[in-house]
């Protein structure tokens, strides 16, 4: 039984519904990625009331919140372009819970992107992380 399902969903989504999502694979590769570099990650996929933040990083003392975007090509614009206005604003909400329940409000932060292009088929994805990408908008802006 268990073989026919396999089977049965291996044809219906092709060899990478085998494998874990894009998005998935994606944050998987931008917390490797940011390991490399120092930062420790404290949450992944943290769904709060605001939105869900993909990755939540210490760098140093900072608190990083950090939006993952996985394309499979640039075709329809570079995956950073994914994170407007609009997003940004529901980045700042939950980071801004994310601090209050945590008790980090007097904590530095900041928000970074990490863009990732991964052609199917691809071993290794390109990776670009922007450190810094925008500050906090909306009535929920940090204040220094």
């Amino acid at each position: 039984m268990f073989r026919q399902l396999q089977a049965v969903l291996a044809a219906w989504f092709g060899p990478r519904g085998a494998g874990k999502p894009l998005g998935v694979r994606g944050e998987e590769a931008a917390a490797r990625y940011l390991k490399r570099l120092g930062y420790r990650i404290v949450a992944r996929a943290d769904r709060l009331k605001p939105g869900e933040l993909d990755l939540v990083a210490i760098d140093r003392e900072t608190v990083v919140f950090v939006e993952v975007k996985t394309r499979e090509s640039a075709d329809a614009g570079h995956p950073s372009e994914a994170v407007d206005a609009a997003k940004q604003r529901r980045l700042t909400r939950a980071a801004v819970t994310f601090l209050k329940c945590h008790g980090l409000l007097e904590s530095p932060a900041r928000f970074d992107v990490v863009a990732i292009t991964w052609p199917a088929g691809q071993r290794r994805p390109t990776i670009e992380h922007i450190a810094n990408a925008f500050d906090a908008s909306g009535r929920w802006e940090f204040f220094s």
